[in-house]
Formats: C-alpha cells, structure tokens, sequence
C-alpha cells in the first residue's frame, strides 16, 4: 500500500494549490455525487484545523477540526471525505483516528461531536462514537449527531 502524506494546516498556513484540492474535493463528492446543492463554504474553514492525506500531489483523505463554539459546545470533526478513486483503502478511518487524536490533544475536551450522515452510522459507530437524539434531515440528507468520549 503506498504511503500516505498526512499534513494538519490552519487555514492561513494553506497554499492555494492545497486549498483548491481541498475545494475541489468537497465539491465532487458533497455537491455533485451526493447530488446535493448547498453552500460549502460555510465560513467555519477560516478557524478551522483541516487535516489532508496526500498520495504524492493527490488528495485522498480530509476533514477539518473545528475548535468548541464553531459548530457545536464541543470541539468537532467536519467534511469528512475519502477520494472516490481511493476508497475502500482504510484511508478513511486512517484519517478518522488522526483526527480523533488530533482534536483530543488540540482541545483537551472530554467529547468530540459529529452531526454525521446516517449511512455512515457503523463507520463511526466503529470508531467509538455513539447516536445521541433523533436523526435530523441536513440538505434532504438523514444525518444523526453522535458523540465521542475519552
């Protein structure tokens, strides 16, 4: 399996060739694959950690962290998205558990909450987050907020 290149970037330390992947990225899988029209940029990049795995000049893996009070009480997880060309590569979970450790240790908080896609219940479900409430619609799509606790 090649190597991948992980990189954590605030989002002033990005380049521009980095920042368009990471839009690029975004794009193709949240708005044209999951046909779903709704504005990415939400404001929330500018304070956020985002966490890249590079294969070579590709990007594979990202998400972004985002401190307590950008989008819930506790620190989060946001954008989470493997590359349709490299899935089923564990990159995902890959980058899941970077980010779980990297929150942990930016935050020092005692959970991490996710407003996840119900699909994805058992992927983060495996890595040790819990459904907290009722599944709620986001963009038309199911989605469950779930909770991670060291």
């Amino acid at each position: 399996m090649m190597e991948i290149n992980w990189t954590y970037k605030y989002f002033t330390e990005l380049t521009v060739a980095e920042l368009y992947c990471i839009l690029q990225l975004r794009s193709e899988v949240f708005v044209v694959e999951q046909n779903c029209v709704y504005l990415d940029l939400d404001g929330k990049d500018i304070n956020s950690l985002h966490l890249c795995g590079w294969l070579h000049k590709q990007l594979v893996a990202y998400c972004r962290i985002l401190p307590p009070g950008e989008s819930y009480e506790q620190p989060s997880i946001g954008r989470v998205v493997t590359n349709p060309a490299h899935r089923k590569g564990g990159h995902g979970r890959q980058l899941m558990q970077r980010a779980i450790q990297k929150t942990y240790e930016l935050y020092n908080s005692k959970q991490i909450k996710i407003g996840a896609q119900e699909y994805l219940f058992n992927f983060y479900n495996d890595l040790g987050f819990k459904q907290v409430g009722e599944p709620y619609l986001e963009d038309g799509i199911p989605h469950i907020y779930m909770l991670h606790t060291r």
